[in-house]
């Protein structure tokens, strides 16, 4: 009978054994990541448009009738190439009159000036007043200014036969034409939109929360929606109100490499990076946990157990939380699963896919 109790009590103990040696031979599944101090992605990935910096609207200087445009949408156009033309017939017109009238005051002058020297030898003979001499000097410093006048009216109208001619002010491509011959503009009504394709920008809009982190000059990449290709880019332009019906920041973002396969109008995509020699350390919100007051992460080592770690927690956004003190670069921490940690636990490190972390 002893020999029997004894033999159960050492399967019992065999049991157990073999029992725990199971516990270990599997340990608990854990979500990772590594640490990483590198280039800190600010304000996240933006959707823009791309623009021209330079879009010019451009229209007569002077009314009239148009009686030709020699350009259409889409073509490639010089700086002084003819966009249209003005009927002329009115502006010569008024250019033949100006000089009429710059002759009638240049006459006038001549004749001002003739009656002031014979007015100046009956002067010399006394036949006559000083006063009365005074009024003829004054008819020609009359005569003086009236021509004056008249050459600065006539100086208006040759120019403005010139302005006839509606010309490019800057190379680019036809985006907008909005008149046609035939039609009778006002003067600085739009007839054209020239853009400038050697200066290609992307529009975006930044939310309040993070217009605090990006300055005029930070370096930024963008890609297209077809191209795999990334642009280097930087910002040039941030404003500084937000805007009233979205109420966020629109930012001007320069394409540093110009590329005839970037058009008008395209979808792009802009990130931001921050080179600077102070890196960030961000883990994603759910690696942070609290006990006892004080902020901690579970460090995973390289023998696969947990170990956790008094950590300082710095700011906290949509890319998740920043990490001021207490955790190294290229240290692997527990990223899900945390609350079920344990001193020492024994893990099995996973790390999720590309597709888990967005």
């Amino acid at each position: 009978m002893h020999k029997i109790i004894m033999m159960m009590a050492v399967a019992a103990l065999l049991a157990a054994c073999h029992k725990e040696s199971q516990e270990v031979a599997a340990p608990r599944p854990v979500w990772v990541m590594t640490v990483g101090a590198a280039d800190h992605q600010v304000g996240g990935s933006y959707t823009g448009e791309v623009r021209s910096r330079y879009e010019s609207n451009i229209g007569f200087r002077i009314a009239g009738k148009i009686t030709e445009r020699a350009v259409n949408v889409g073509d490639q156009v010089k700086k002084g190439q003819l966009i249209a033309r003005l009927d002329p017939n009115d502006s010569r017109l008024n250019a033949q009159a100006a000089t009429a009238d710059v002759q009638t005051a240049q006459a006038n002058l001549a004749l001002a000036q003739s009656e002031l020297e014979r007015r100046q030898q009956l002067y010399r003979q006394q036949f006559i007043s000083r006063s009365a001499l005074d009024s003829y000097e004054t008819q020609v410093k009359t005569a003086q200014a009236r021509v004056t006048q008249a050459q600065s009216q006539a100086a208006v109208s040759h120019h403005q036969t010139a302005y006839t001619q509606l010309l490019a002010d800057r190379a680019g491509v036809i985006g907008m034409i909005q008149a046609e011959p035939g039609q009778v503009v006002a003067a600085g009504q739009t007839v054209a939109q020239i853009y400038d394709l050697q200066t290609l920008e992307v529009q975006i809009a930044v939310p309040e929360t993070s217009i605090d982190r990006l300055q005029v000059g930070d370096h930024a990449q963008v890609t297209l929606t077809e191209a795999a290709q990334a642009y280097a880019a930087r910002i040039r332009e941030i404003s500084p109100a937000a805007n009233n019906q979205t109420h966020a920041f629109d930012l001007r973002i320069q394409l540093l490499q110009p590329d005839p396969r970037i058009k008008l109008g395209m979808t792009a995509q802009v990130a931001f990076t921050q080179t600077n020699a102070t890196q960030k350390i961000i883990v994603p919100a759910t690696a942070v946990t609290q006990q006892g007051g004080q902020a901690i992460v579970w460090v995973i080592t390289n023998n696969n157990q947990a170990h956790k770690r008094v950590v300082t927690t710095g700011a906290l956004d949509e890319t998740g939380v920043e990490i001021t003190s207490g955790l190294q670069a290229q240290e692997t921490i527990a990223t899900i699963g945390v609350h079920t940690l344990t001193e020492g636990m024994q893990v099995q490190a996973v790390t999720p896919g590309p597709e888990v972390l967005r």
